[in-house]
């Protein structure tokens, strides 16, 4: 009990000092959440009153302290990209995660289901960028050019946060957009032609169990109307406060499909229909 007080009381202050503009507290807090990330631990001390500003500077540190053992930057994820999700974490507006080179694993990985704290699926899509040109484009349009591949991908959240806590937009951002997993498949050639822009928007989404029957489904518009708007969203965000994509920058473009809980002795797959011109692709995580 004292260390609960303890701890509260500590991010209180370092709340407090963020607000003031200071940054020891956000490597003090950052450090406090790593722990909970590599032992699957549920954070329970939160303040509901931290300002997503003020997230976003625990995130920067907590990505820092999570690279020493998660590997380099290798991209970044919109999470909260879908109106539904958005209205449910308090926020109008999506919120920036950082991918980290060990979070990224192969169709057909398995992974025990309390691979988190809070363990969640979800069908996603990752766009890859085929040059920097992408930070001067303007539209979804002129994104498209600076796009060569999308991936098929299930994305892994963990919320981290104890079930008891209210999850508002600060707090998931405080923690990296949930980032934990994903499941990828093989890159899928993009051209920058109308047809592309269309099959980016249309293509279909089914998650399946490991009997073939379909859990949820949705299509690529179901991300802010389309995968390139996220893009661009994501591309905004970053020059912003600074940071300019490279080529190889992997973007993941959030909630096709609902979240879902994972459960042992299961299989989930993606299927994509209508996203590469050979053909249906499929994609999966199997839980032990």
């Amino acid at each position: 009990m004292k260390d609960e007080r303890y701890s509260r009381i500590i991010l209180t202050v370092c709340l407090l000092a963020l607000s003031l503009g200071g940054s020891g507290c956000a490597d003090n807090f950052a450090a406090r959440l790593a722990p909970h990330y590599l032992d699957k631990s549920a954070v329970t001390e939160v303040d509901m009153a931290m300002t997503l500003p003020q997230a976003m500077a625990i995130q920067k540190n907590y990505v820092a302290e999570l690279e020493k053992t998660m590997g380099p930057v290798v991209g970044y994820k919109a999470g909260l990209t879908n109106a539904a999700v958005q209205k449910s974490f308090g926020v109008t507006h999506p919120l920036r995660g950082t991918l980290l080179e060990k979070m990224l694993l192969p169709s057909g990985t398995v992974l025990p289901a309390d691979f988190g704290a809070r363990p969640l699926s979800e069908g996603d899509l990752i766009l890859r960028v085929k040059d920097n040109g992408i930070n001067e484009a303007g539209t979804p349009a002129e994104v498209l050019g600076h796009i060569d591949a999308a991936i098929p991908f299930i994305e892994l959240p963990d919320l981290l946060y104890g079930k008891e806590i209210k999850i508002n937009g600060p707090l998931l951002a405080a923690v990296n957009v949930a980032a934990r997993y994903g499941v990828t498949g093989d890159p899928i050639s993009v051209e920058d032609t109308p047809e592309w822009f269309d099959r980016l928007a249309s293509f279909k989404l089914e998650i399946l169990d490991e009997k073939g029957m379909v859990l949820a489904s949705g299509e690529g518009k179901n991300v802010l109307d389309h995968p390139l708007n996220v893009t661009l969203w994501i591309k905004d965000s970053l020059n912003a406060d600074g940071i300019r994509l490279k080529k190889g920058d992997l973007l993941s473009m959030g909630t096709i499909t609902k979240l879902m809980p994972t459960r042992p002795d299961t299989t989930v797959k993606a299927r994509y229909t209508g996203l590469d011109p050979k053909g249906p692709v499929e994609i999966e995580v199997r839980f032990k």
